[in-house]
């Protein structure tokens, strides 16, 4: 349940946030009646979001043996993937979002009217959408799905009421440790669904085991107690893993480091120019 909450906190908070910073530039310029249209893009990514994860989901369950593995095997990955990115993006772009989303409302206030603003709250919102239900179908492969759902809904319905409350005034909340906490959280959460991810490459044949079994401490902590399924949701452990999965648990953990290097490198070049 936690990294479905954590994961729809912080994608529902993000998406709060690009929806107010749109409605509040609509405010700025006097032309608070087109926030109707944000609403309306804000819905339609919603029920497209919600439709590609029943999707996704009904085809996972529709698989089996060998298909069935190699489609978790990707789901996983692509999940992990979308996390890295999103989580360099936020990175990167925090600091200069709310001035370029404000930039985009007038653009598209003054040249594309109604439609415009339509489609930048459905293409931001469809953003984030697709994200949450990538990672969502991946999680429920990997756990049980009840929880996954649980964590999400409220996940969201905490991210709809920090919103809500951060544009109120009621609640100042400090974004920027936020999303650096969630950040972290969210690395642990992706190097475990690499390992998982390749776990089922190993079951498919598609990935080598090389070793089957580096280490077994399933008499410590066994992967099928409520600990050992608590851990393996949480952060893909696993009692015995395959050479290949601790290689790529441990390569993930390598990968973010360096990418984080070369970010925070390629940030410091931008502002001293």
């Amino acid at each position: 349940m936690l990294p479905s909450f954590v994961l729809a906190l912080r994608e529902g908070l993000e998406a709060a946030l690009i929806i107010g910073i749109v409605l509040g530039a609509l405010r700025k310029i006097h032309r608070a009646e087109l926030g109707r249209h944000v609403w309306l893009g804000t819905l339609s990514a919603v029920v497209i979001s919600v439709f590609l994860a029943l999707v996704l989901r009904s085809v996972g369950l529709s698989l089996e043996g060998t298909a069935e593995a190699v489609f978790e095997g990707i789901t996983m990955l692509l999940a992990a993937g979308v996390l890295t990115w999103m989580i360099f993006w936020m990175s990167s772009q925090a600091r200069h979002i709310k001035a370029e989303l404000e930039t985009g409302v007038r653009r598209a206030v003054f040249e594309g009217g109604q439609t415009a603003l339509f489609s930048l709250a459905f293409l931001a919102v469809m953003r984030e959408g697709i994200e949450l239900a990538l990672f969502l179908t991946a999680a429920s492969l990997a756990t049980d799905s009840q929880q996954v759902l649980g964590g999400a809904l409220l996940g969201l319905g905490t991210s709809a009421l920090l919103g809500w409350s951060l544009f109120a005034s009621i609640v100042k909340l400090d974004l920027r440790r936020f999303f650096q906490v969630t950040g972290l959280l969210l690395i642990l959460f992706a190097a475990g669904l690499v390992a998982h991810g390749v776990h089922e490459f190993n079951e498919a044949g598609w990935i080598p085991s090389v070793i089957e079994h580096v280490w077994d401490i399933n008499f410590l902590v066994n992967e099928d107690s409520i600990v050992g399924q608590v851990l393996s949701a949480l952060f893909g452990y696993n009692g015995n893993p395959s050479l290949t999965e601790v290689i790529a648990y441990l390569g993930y953990f390598a990968a973010m480091a360096i990418g984080y290097r070369l970010s925070r490198s390629s940030i410091r070049t931008t502002q001293q120019a």
